[in-house]
């Protein structure tokens, strides 16, 4: 019971964000497309309305990885900053400070990081510890990189590490691992494409024969049997979909 109810005060609280919109938006054309083709019928589209959960939070996860990575990227160059402020003679706290200004030159003033280096810069103010804020921000942002550079970071000043070294070989290594990722990207991305192509083959056959010829799937709507087999068919697309996803989410 006590479930049920924390899941509908989340669903109360829940405000949809632009992008949340524009993925339900594009999800309910899928479910109309999927309703006229598969079925001919509006009622399919209505049956068919949890295929757009399954399509919110698959493209929901895409985002938030593409996000997971820009992070990164953007804390590379935190931490590139932070390097060069430090050998100007900076405390690391103070360069994390005076990186901000950097940040906002190269990435703008809302971006991610420049959001985050105002909480951190808030958290200094307030007493709290580099090392609590670092972690928080990798907690917040779901990056293991920053996760494990925070770690790192509360160890060496514990025991008086060189701090500007492990920083330079933190950003060195989150370099090298989203600069493979980004060439695996790259190589996937002529696939991506090749799979969305063959993805509406379907659809535009089906429309262009049941526009040139007009009844000739009748047959296959509103009956018993076609709507097994248009089922059928409609299990077989999205598992497909579903397999080329999961090949393809290659990570590092």
């Amino acid at each position: 019971m006590k479930i049920i109810q924390s899941f509908w005060q989340r669903a109360l609280q829940y405000k949809p964000d632009k992008t949340d919109i524009d993925i339900i938006l594009k999800g309910v054309g899928i479910v109309i497309l999927f309703g006229y083709f598969f079925y001919d019928s509006i009622t399919a589209c209505f049956i068919l309305s949890p295929i757009l959960i399954l399509y919110y939070v698959t493209e929901k996860n895409k985002k938030n990885k593409k996000r997971i990575m820009t992070i990164g990227l953007q804390f590379k160059d935190l931490l590139m900053s932070v390097i060069t402020a430090q050998r100007a003679g900076y405390s690391v706290e103070n360069a994390f400070i005076d990186s901000k200004k950097e940040m906002e030159l190269m990435h703008g003033k809302n971006s991610i990081i420049c959001a985050e280096l105002d909480i951190i810069i808030k958290g200094l103010a307030n007493n709290l510890t580099l090392e609590e804020l670092l972690f928080d921000f990798g907690v917040r942002s779901k990056n293991d990189d920053i996760i494990e550079f925070a770690e790192i970071f509360a160890i060496a000043k514990r025991s008086g590490g060189n701090m500007t070294e492990i920083m330079n070989r933190s950003a060195s290594i989150i370099g090298k691992r989203l600069e493979t990722q980004g060439e695996i990207e790259i190589l996937i991305s002529a696939k991506k494409g090749e799979a969305k192509i063959m993805e509406a083959i379907p659809f535009f056959i089906i429309a262009y024969i049941g526009f040139t010829s007009e009844g000739y799937f009748d047959s296959m709507y509103h009956n018993a049997a076609g709507i097994a087999i248009m089922s059928v068919c409609l299990v077989i697309y999205i598992v497909a979909h579903l397999m080329f996803e999961k090949i393809t989410a290659i990570e590092i």
